[in-house]
């Protein structure tokens, strides 16, 4: 089965066509485009813009890189939430253009989702603890009696989120997190940070205003390697700690956060001292992509998931822990 994905939640349009061969995932391409704000955070109209600008030359240019015909694919899937409002309805109806226009079936993804399964399919882990760390989502999710569950999450801003409220007020561009990565490697001394865990959960809105005041006496470099150590340690903590209660001895890293080396240092360390597996896949796969929407699709469909155009509105407040989980 051949799936086109298209992603577009915030400020990256994705295109990817995805074939199940003998039961793997097969990435034929995989394009994507990002929108970078001038100044400032996402505006989510000028994204949106952004997205249906970019979306036909994308859509070609995959089925070019993947040297198939629209006439091979079989499915069309889209990222149908959790996002921002206009990029989501930009997508969607890019989604639904495609499958009227080539007479094909549609499946409405969750992102959340997508990134445990096409990181599940790259790496081939088998039932994991997923860390999700992306700009508007933190999540700690795993998949018990049923339904992959949230068993912790940011109870204000996403750690993306945090790093780029950071960066905008310090002048690092958007996105701020790969910079501040690059900062923190020369920091000497840890400046202290509010360590917020609350049960299962974190905060990082507290954090951030905390950092925000600590440069005003401190260097960048000791506060960006500050602020990675207090909220990478919190992620760590919560992570193990949904390892212990559902006795899984996987972790996954997914979401573009999760591309931060001294993140994956840590996690995988905590996995190890636990005896555990850490998996991570490759950046393309960790940042919102297509193939993760293509995959999914695939994976909804083949179970027996079927969508008609109108039950395509979109879901802008989609959890996970709402979709019914019919393929494993």
């Amino acid at each position: 089965m051949i799936s086109l994905g298209l992603e577009g939640t915030a400020h990256t349009a994705g295109v990817s066509i995805v074939e199940k061969i003998d039961g793997k995932c097969n990435v034929l391409s995989n394009v994507s485009s990002m929108y970078r704000p001038v100044r400032g955070g996402i505006h989510p109209r000028e994204a949106a813009n952004h997205h249906a600008d970019v979306f036909p030359g994308l859509i070609e240019k995959a089925i070019e890189e993947a040297n198939v015909d629209f006439s091979e694919i079989d499915i069309i899937g889209f990222s149908i939430g959790p996002g921002l409002g206009p990029c989501l309805r930009t997508t969607a109806t890019a989604a639904r253009t495609l499958a009227i226009m080539h007479d094909k079936p549609i499946i409405g993804v969750n992102h959340c989702i997508a990134h445990l399964e096409i990181g599940r399919a790259i790496t081939g882990c088998h039932d994991p603890v997923l860390l999700y760390a992306s700009g508007g989502n933190t999540q700690i999710i795993a998949f018990l009696e049923g339904k992959y569950r949230i068993f912790g999450e940011t109870l204000d801003i996403g750690i993306g989120n945090c790093l780029d409220k950071f960066g905008r007020e310090a002048g690092i561009s958007f996105p701020a997190g790969p910079e501040i990565e690059k900062i923190a490697k020369n920091g000497r001394k840890y400046v202290e940070l509010p360590y917020s865990v609350k049960g299962m959960d974190v905060s990082f809105s507290g954090i951030l205003t905390a950092a925000l005041h600590a440069l005003k006496e401190h260097s960048i470099e000791d506060i960006c390697y500050s602020l990675q150590e207090t909220c990478f340690s919190m992620l760590a903590e919560v992570t193990e700690r949904a390892m212990a209660h559902t006795e899984k001895d996987e972790v996954l890293l997914g979401g573009g956060v999760a591309s931060n080396k001294r993140l994956q240092d840590i996690i995988k360390t905590m996995a190890e001292e636990r005896g555990a597996k850490f998996f991570v896949p490759p950046r393309q796969y960790l940042v919102d992509n297509g193939a993760m929407i293509a995959w999914t699709a695939i994976l909804m469909y083949e179970s027996g998931y079927r969508m008609g155009i109108e039950e395509t509105a979109i879901k802008q407040n989609f959890r996970t822990d709402e979709v019914e989980i019919t393929w494993r």
